[in-house]
């Protein structure tokens, strides 16, 4: 489906933006459009991939006339642009809506006007239950995707909703390697707190999912492990030769949860179970206010979430092993190959 196509990245040179891209480069697709707002990124970027199929579009989500610009002619677009780190959209909420929601927005409607066949848009598991702003601008990201399914004739929008994402950038995988390297203790919040764990090449995979599979309005999440973040120190610990390294605990953080969610219990009780993925279809009642408040669903009563409490948990080897699949870890333990071989 992509032979001949033109792909835009929005948020194209975030470390998501780069997995995806690293697909697609390697494809028979015909071009990509990397659209963000750091120019020194993209001119490292430019630099590190030297290829023709690579056209760079400075601009902000935020501005539409530069998203229109970017958008003419394209077929597909990946929206990965937004604001993701918690203590800067809890300090900055309006930031976060800016980005996330209007951003989205913007986005989404230019391009139901530039005709683009596919867009697939970015959220994360702090979207379910959203307890801080981070996560209350990507549940109303996919609301605004959602609603904007309904009405796009030409163009069909789906979201991809995500757990961590290790070693990508801002995730605690690279500071806890970077405590280790540098003698200092690990610090963590909570031992008991559990995560999902993915790779970045098992989000790709998701990405390329929905654009092939994903109808008006769906959300695809893919199932995932977690683990514990006390398995997932320990794992690192050892895997760096540093088994005994101090651990520090400093309690819960404003705006974090004990364990995230993937799907709700209303979406459980909707979902379709695809093997590797679940898929939420859109809600398409109407306003006709009698389906919300007079009608109810035994379904949903007998659904539990999906989260990363009840999901496959690893153990220490299993995270080890998990880790020992991303490239960062690979480099790290690489740079002391030399204490391993001795």
């Amino acid at each position: 489906m992509f032979a001949g196509k033109s792909l835009l990245i929005s948020g194209g040179t975030g470390s998501f933006g780069n997995a995806v891209l690293r697909r697609f480069l390697n494809s028979d697709v015909r071009e990509i459009r990397i659209f963000s707002r750091d120019e020194k990124k993209q001119d490292d970027m430019r630099k590190h991939f030297d290829s023709s199929k690579l056209k760079f579009h400075i601009g902000d989500v935020r501005d539409y006339t530069a998203v229109l610009n970017a958008m003419r002619g394209v077929d597909y677009v990946f929206h990965a642009a937004a604001l993701k780190q918690v203590p800067s959209c809890e300090f900055h909420p309006l930031e976060a809506v800016k980005t996330n929601v209007l951003g989205t927005e913007n986005v989404l409607e230019a391009a139901i006007n530039s005709r683009v066949k596919r867009v697939v848009c970015l959220s994360t598991d702090k979207a379910v239950y959203p307890i801080n702003a981070m996560g209350i601008s990507k549940a109303m990201m996919e609301k605004v995707a959602v609603a904007k399914s309904r009405s796009s004739k030409d163009t069909v929008i789906c979201v991809t909703r995500y757990g961590n994402v290790m070693a990508s950038r801002g995730s605690v995988i690279p500071l806890f390697v970077d405590q280790i390297q540098a003698g200092r203790a690990l610090t963590i919040t909570d031992p008991e707190m559990t995560r999902f764990m993915m790779t970045l090449d098992d989000a790709v995979e998701l990405v390329l999912y929905a654009f092939q599979n994903g109808q008006p309005g769906d959300i695809f999440v893919q199932k995932a492990p977690a683990a514990t973040i006390s398995t997932l120190t320990t794992a690192i610990c050892e895997l760096m030769g540093k088994a005994d390294h101090q651990v520090n605990v400093i309690g819960t953080r404003h705006g974090e949860k004990l364990y995230e969610a993937l799907l709700s219990r209303e979406e459980m009780a909707a979902s379709n179970d695809l093997n590797d993925y679940f898929r939420v279809p859109p809600d398409l009642r109407d306003l006709n206010y009698g389906k919300f408040v007079e009608e109810g669903e035994t379904s949903i009563s007998e659904a539990t979430d999906y989260n990363s409490h009840n999901t496959t948990r690893l153990d220490v080897e299993g995270m080890k092993k998990l880790l020992c699949k991303l490239p960062f870890i690979q480099s790290a333990l690489a740079g002391r190959s030399g204490d391993l071989e001795a």
